[in-house]
C-alpha cells in the first residue's frame, strides 16, 4: 500500500453509537458521522443488546453513505476498511465486521480489526500534537483504565476496571435515584448547582494501586439512599423526587468522589512514571468540565499538560477507530476475512 496517502473508513458499532468516517493521510479526518441511539435506550434506562443490533442494521449503510459524502469520497476511494471488533456488545460488533468484511470483500480492499479501547486511547492524537511518551486514562460507560502509552500502537495498561467502571456507576446511581439516561450530565448539572461539595464522604476504595473499582460506591450510595428513607428497596422507588437538594448532594458528593479517585490514580502513576511527557483524558466520561477542570490543575501541578479530546471524539465514535485504522495501515497490520468479534 502507498504510504504517500492513505484513505480509511472506519465504522464504530460496539455498543449504542453507529459511526462512520473517513480518514486520509493528507487530509485528515474528513468526516465523523454519529447516529446515536440513547433516545431508543433511554425508555428502559440502560442499553438493550438486541435493540442496539437492530438499530445497527436499520442505520449502518445510511452513516457510511453519509461520511462518504461528506468526505466526497466513494468506496472506490477507500484503500483500506477499519472497524471495531473488540470489546463491546456481540450482536452490535457482528454487525460492524460482517458490513466491513462485506465491503472490504466487494471492492477487494484491505482490512483492519481496531481494539475500540485503543481508539480512545489515541483520540486525543487527532486534534492535538500529544508529546510521547504520555499516561492516558480512558474512561466510558464500560470500562476505565490507565495506559502507558510510548508511541502509536505501543501501549501497556498499568491499571484497569476490576468491576464497574465510572460511566456505569453515574449511570445506575442515576436510575436508582429516577434521573434520565445517560446519568452522567444529568449528575454533573445537578453537582453543579451543589458547588461540586462533598456532602456524604463515600468511599474512594483502594488508592493504594492503579486499578479502579466502582462497585464498592455504587453500593455505598445505595444503602446511603436507604438509610436517608430515599429509595425503597423492595419497590425499587426513589422516594424523594421532590426533594432537589437532596438530589444535587448525592450527585455533588459522588461527583466529588469520583474525582479525588481519578486525581490520586494520576499522581500515583507520574510519580511512578516521572519520565512521562504529558497526559491525555478520554473516553465519553471527558466530556465531564469539572472532571477535566480536576485533572487539568492537578497536572500542572506536576508540570504536565493535560489534553482531552473535542466532546465528539470523547464518546464512541468511528474517528478514533479510522484514526487507528490508518497508522495500523501504515504499519501493515491488516487481518484476514475470517476477522472475529470479542
Amino acid at each position: 500500500m502507498n504510504n504517500k496517502n492513505i484513505t480509511i473508513l472506519g465504522i464504530e458499532s460496539s455498543c449504542d453509537e453507529t459511526a462512520a468516517a473517513v480518514y486520509t493521510t493528507q487530509g485528515g479526518l474528513l468526516s465523523n458521522e454519529l447516529y446515536s441511539q440513547i433516545p431508543s435506550h433511554a425508555l428502559t434506562g440502560g442499553v438493550i443488546p438486541e435493540t442496539a443490533s437492530r438499530e445497527h442494521m436499520e442505520k449502518i449503510v445510511v452513516i457510511t453513505q453519509q461520511a462518504l459524502a461528506k468526505a466526497n469520497k466513494t468506496l472506490n476511494d477507500i484503500d483500506c476498511f477499519a472497524v471495531t471488533c473488540k470489546p463491546g456488545l456481540p450482536g452490535a460488533l457482528m454487525v460492524g465486521v460482517a458490513f466491513s468484511k462485506a465491503v472490504a470483500f466487494a471492492k477487494n480492499k484491505k482490512l483492519i480489526g481496531i481494539d475500540h479501547l485503543e481508539g480512545h486511547v489515541f483520540s486525543a492524537c487527532i486534534e492535538n500534537k500529544v508529546p510521547f511518551p504520555f499516561l492516558a486514562l480512558t474512561v466510558s460507560g464500560g470500562h476505565s483504565a490507565l495506559y502507558l502509552v510510548r508511541d502509536f500502537g505501543c501501549y501497556e495498561i498499568l491499571g484497569s476496571t476490576l468491576d464497574d467502571a465510572a460511566g456505569e456507576a453515574f449511570d445506575k446511581i442515576a436510575k436508582l435515584m429516577n434521573l434520565p439516561y445517560p446519568g452522567g450530565p444529568v449528575i454533573e448539572k445537578l453537582a453543579e448547582a451543589a458547588s461540586f461539595k462533598d456532602f456524604f464522604s463515600y468511599p474512594r476504595g483502594n488508592m493504594k494501586n492503579l486499578n479502579f473499582s466502582f462497585s464498592g460506591l455504587k453500593t455505598a450510595v445505595l444503602y446511603h439512599l436507604i438509610e436517608q428513607k430515599a429509595y425503597d428497596q423492595e419497590t425499587k422507588t426513589f422516594l424523594k423526587n421532590d426533594d432537589l437538594d437532596f438530589k444535587q448532594q448525592v450527585a455533588s458528593s459522588l461527583l466529588v468522589c469520583i474525582g479525588d479517585i481519578f486525581e490520586e490514580k494520576i499522581i500515583r502513576a507520574l510519580k511512578m512514571h516521572p519520565y512521562l511527557k504529558s497526559v491525555c483524558f478520554v473516553g465519553g466520561v471527558a466530556c465531564n468540565k469539572y472532571l477535566r477542570n480536576r485533572l487539568q490543575a492537578a497536572c500542572e501541578k506536576k508540570g504536565k499538560q493535560l489534553f482531552f479530546p473535542s466532546n465528539k471524539l470523547c464518546t464512541d465514535n468511528a474517528g478514533m477507530i479510522a484514526f487507528v485504522g490508518h497508522y495500523k495501515a501504515q504499519q501493515g497490520l491488516f487481518d484476514d476475512l475470517d476477522l472475529k468479534v470479542f
